[in-house]
């Protein structure tokens, strides 16, 4: 695609979805942090409901650092795969009080250094707490959406973000996650996307092929 069509994209869609914004619930950096480690392979409305109790429980990093790993384990149990997500929040809230004096840290290098946290999950914390838009988070959304419209052809999170990267200028970047995710779950959805009314059909490579 080319980058003059790649902003008009984003611009519909912007358009399309003006409220997009993170779908987390979270008070402070280290509860994103959380939220989106327990966000791996579960649905943002389910970490939601499960972070309250949590949050309630934990207030500050050293909570976590010091609560029982099975208590933890309970409290996050319904977001799933809760044993290896409750030894790197622990492990994760330990490293933030040992290594960087109890801040969240705010560059990718120093994010990734953390247990639990990949690339995707830097991207969202720089973008959410410190408005720092350095990349884009690829996830299940932005993935389907990129190789559906033509964006990008690869499957591997990352190489599908540095093909977003070449495409869209920096000033984007902030939004393309939000939009997407908002975009896959109204309208470009993986069981039953709604090609006819999508309002960046004619952009999209799948949607032409189907003509």
């Amino acid at each position: 695609m080319k980058k003059q069509d790649a902003i008009t994209l984003i611009k519909q869609l912007k358009e399309r979805y003006p409220d997009a914004t993170c779908s987390l619930d979270f008070k402070t950096p280290f509860e994103l942090v959380v939220a989106v480690m327990l966000s791996a392979q579960c649905t943002d409305e389910r970490v939601n409901l499960t972070t309250p109790a949590l949050f309630s429980r934990c207030q500050t990093i050293q909570d976590f650092a010091d609560i029982d790993i099975h208590e933890l384990e309970q409290l996050i149990h319904p977001c799933g795969f809760y044993k290896n997500k409750a030894k790197n929040i622990k492990l994760c809230a330990k490293q933030v009080l040992e290594n960087f004096d109890g801040q969240v840290p705010h560059t990718m290098d120093e994010l990734t250094s953390l247990a639990g946290v990949g690339r995707k999950s830097a991207n969202v914390i720089l973008l959410e707490v410190f408005g720092i838009a350095e990349g884009i988070a690829v996830d299940t959304h932005a993935k389907r959406i990129a190789n559906l419209i033509g964006l990008s052809k690869e499957k591997q999170p990352e190489k599908v973000e540095q093909d977003l990267l070449k495409i869209f200028p920096k000033e984007y970047l902030k939004d393309i996650n939000h939009i997407f995710v908002w975009h896959g779950r109204n309208t470009c959805s993986a069981r039953k996307p709604k090609c006819d009314t999508c309002v960046v059909n004619q952009l999209c490579k799948f949607y032409q092929a189907k003509k």
